[in-house]
């Protein structure tokens, strides 16, 4: 059943029939927790355009099963944020679950690189079979941002070069090696700056702050033409920048004028991979053919496992002298299981085809019942969609609107002002449409 205000799991609550959304039991459980978590995330949270102290207050999750949500108060919500995409085949998803039950039985734990377990070497063989090649190498890591940090690696010692050219509005995951190549927000680079590698250059990203595609690939040759360039760094599709695509040929130009200056081309796929986007890699179906691709997120099902996949060309940098790039819990034998019943089941039930027909219904659907004025856009591919409004004011109300409507939903965009739809693939139309008669009705409210 849709999740719908009045319908939500019964729960303490100020007036009958109404659900307390926070209820009494997340606001005990975020008062313990801002004692002894780091305040940058409570700080931040109480900061953002158009919050009040009592909006800031958040949910505090308890389980979840397919696409819902269960909060400590017993409240359901349809989940539309699948923990920022990477729940990419639902929650407790039965083949994720067994698969990780009897791995347990098995080995939890191996030795990394050192002697590698066989569900290492099975998936490390799936994943090398989608690289555009066809026949890459993988460079197993633990999150999206240590697969980012591999590829700029792995591009430096191919090429003997260390400038990256990297774009406006782009998020690649905040360790020190993305951080430096982190367009999103200028807040999260300038106090590292100067640990930072000071030889990324940003470009624009067409559909950000107004850019074309000309003007994006104009600055991109002019730089690889003055710079030591390495590598192009590019998300297919922007993720936390607000779901912008670029128009179809930009990707497969970048590759080209890459390669003209004999530097490599980097797709984060981490978001976009997978059938979130559309496609099992989103630059492959734009017709790029990337040297590295950065895989991550819905790859573990909800466990933290990620990879840099790369052609044979570009890996070979590794095999001389005595550098590598692991750590103890990569290619761990539990998340390597979890990834590989991921891959399985988005065959199996033909996930990847089914996201990319459903995403343009949704698309069509949306824009039907969403015409208003402080709705500026809908966009994306898959089911990676963003609904900008008009303000990050008005999308911040709209998501604490929402949850005690029963959908939960996160803003995106470099002004925070886009609705960011990343559901599990499993997610239904008619769970889309409710959400977009939910959107009408907040957006509506003064």
């Amino acid at each position: 059943m849709v999740a719908r205000e009045g319908t939500l799991a019964d729960s303490s609550s100020e007036t009958p029939g109404e659900s307390l959304v926070p209820g009494p039991r997340s606001r005990a459980h975020a008062r313990r927790a801002a004692l002894v978590e780091c305040p940058a995330f409570g700080h931040r949270r109480s900061e953002r355009p158009g919050a009040l102290p009592e909006d800031s207050a958040p949910i505090v999750l308890a389980r979840a099963a397919g696409c819902e949500l269960f909060d400590v108060d017993g409240n359901r919500y349809l989940d539309f944020a699948a923990g920022f995409g990477s729940v990419l085949i639902g929650h407790g998803h039965p083949a994720l679950k067994r698969a990780i039950r009897e791995q347990s039985d098995l080995l939890i734990q191996g030795l990394g690189d050192l002697f590698s377990s066989d569900v290492k070497v099975a998936l490390m063989e799936n994943l090398a079979a989608l690289h555009p090649s066809g026949h890459g190498q993988v460079l197993l890591t633990q999150s999206g941002s240590d697969a980012v940090a591999a590829a700029l690696k792995t591009a430096t010692l191919a090429t003997g070069r260390h400038g990256f050219i990297a774009f406006d509005g782009a998020y690649h995951g905040l360790g020190f090696g993305p951080l430096a190549a982190c367009g999103f927000q200028a807040s999260f680079r300038e106090p590292f700056a100067p640990q930072l590698n000071a030889h990324v250059r940003f470009c624009p990203y067409p559909g950000v702050r107004g850019a074309s595609a000309e003007q994006a690939l104009d600055l991109v040759q002019k730089t690889l033409r003055t710079e030591s360039i390495a590598g192009i760094l590019v998300e297919p599709l922007m993720g936390r920048g607000g779901c912008t695509a670029p128009p179809l040929g930009f990707l497969v130009e970048l590759g080209r004028l890459a390669h003209d200056a004999g530097a490599l081309l980097i797709a984060d796929e981490v978001w976009t991979g997978l059938g979130r986007a559309g496609g099992w890699l989103r630059s492959s179906l734009d017709g790029a053919l990337a040297d590295i691709v950065c895989l991550g997120k819905g790859l573990g099902g909800g466990l933290p496992i990620s990879a840099c996949v790369a052609s044979q060309e570009a890996m070979a940098g590794w095999a001389s002298g005595d550098t590598i790039h692991t750590s103890t819990h990569a290619g761990a034998p539990l998340g390597c299981a979890a990834a590989l019943a991921v891959l399985n089941t988005l065959k199996a039930e033909s996930l990847v085809a089914g996201a990319s027909a459903l995403g343009e219904r949704v698309q069509t659907l949306l824009r039907a019942r969403l015409g208003h004025p402080r709705i500026i856009d809908i966009r994306g591919a898959g089911l990676m969609i963003g609904i900008e409004l008009d303000s990050a004011r008005t999308a911040l109300q709209t998501t604490r609107r929402l949850l005690r409507r029963g959908f939960l939903v996160v803003t995106g965009g470099i002004d925070g002002a886009t609705l960011t739809l990343t559901p599990p693939l499993t997610m239904s139309e008619a769970n889309f449409a409710a959400l977009g008669d939910a959107i009408r009705e907040c957006v509506e409210e003064p």
